[in-house]
């Protein structure tokens, strides 16, 4: 059986939190849902949490930010802004990019778009316009929430 036959679906991302219970009461408010806790003493790690959000059909999985879990790049600073690595964001389709934008910063989010961006994704063959916001998580990932939109 080849791989691509064998995936069936796509189960979660995976996050570190560099404060824990903040994030996860970042992410309820985002209406996911806290489903398992667990710890795994061998791998440093103290507090892990199964989030799911029903609308989306869709987990995050939080780890602290002491847990000795597989990643990319390198464990970000107090002081660093930015890092990037091969997760780059969350995508959240929504009605409203800028209210959505609104909300996410009145529950702890930091900007990064200031505001909406109307964008048109151009290829040979089709051009496609998109509205999206951008956000910092309180834990400092970037959410990005765009509204509707199909590339078939």
């Amino acid at each position: 059986m080849k791989l691509k036959d064998n995936i069936t679906a796509f189960h979660h991302y995976a996050i570190k939190a560099q404060a824990y219970s903040e994030t996860i009461l970042f992410y309820e408010q985002l209406g996911f849902v806290q489903v398992h806790t667990w710890s795994l003493p061998d791998f440093n790690l103290k507090q892990a949490t199964m989030l799911f959000q029903p609308k989306l059909n869709m987990y995050l999985e939080v780890f602290d930010k002491d847990a000795d879990i597989p990643t990319q790049g390198r464990k970000r600073t107090s002081n660093d802004e930015y890092i990037e690595n091969a997760l780059l964001h969350i995508c959240f389709t929504v009605k409203d990019a800028a209210l959505a934008r609104t909300e996410a910063l009145k529950i702890g989010a930091r900007d990064l778009s200031h505001g909406t961006f109307d964008i048109t994704l151009s290829d040979n063959n089709k051009d496609v316009a998109v509205t999206n916001s951008l956000v910092y998580s309180p834990n400092g990932e970037v959410i990005e929430f765009l509204e509707e939109v199909c590339f078939l």
